[in-house]
């Protein structure tokens, strides 16, 4: 896995705690971030602030847990452009926020296949 997209200290020691259920916990990662990169859009299509800071808010912290720092960054910039209600990089902000999901996704179905019987 590439380091600076992906923690390897937090996904080995995610391989270790969650053994048989580690690609289930994949699955379920990707699953919910693109239901999440959905909630960034409704969001700043409807300019709701707090709704987009809560989204960022939510999709960041499971970044974090998941070892994928680059993109907890990003989800942080956008969840304080929303705090203080600076929608004006939002658009841009998410778009940062989809180009670096697409190489974690990629990167999380690569690990993904190690896992495959």
């Amino acid at each position: 896995m590439s380091d600076t997209h992906l923690d390897s200290a937090v996904q080995g020691v995610l391989q270790d705690v969650m053994a048989a259920e580690y690609p289930v916990l994949l699955d379920t990662f990707l699953t919910d971030s693109e239901e999440r990169l959905r909630l960034l859009h409704a969001a700043e299509r409807a300019a709701d602030a707090q709704a987009l800071r809560l989204a960022a808010h939510s999709f960041k912290g499971s970044c974090s847990n998941m070892g994928a720092p680059l993109l907890a960054e990003l989800c942080w910039r956008l969840e304080e452009a929303a705090r203080r209600e600076q929608l004006q990089d939002a658009a841009e902000l998410i778009e940062q926020i989809e180009r670096e999901f697409a190489i974690v996704r990629i990167l999380f179905r690569a690990e993904r296949q190690r896992f495959r019987f």
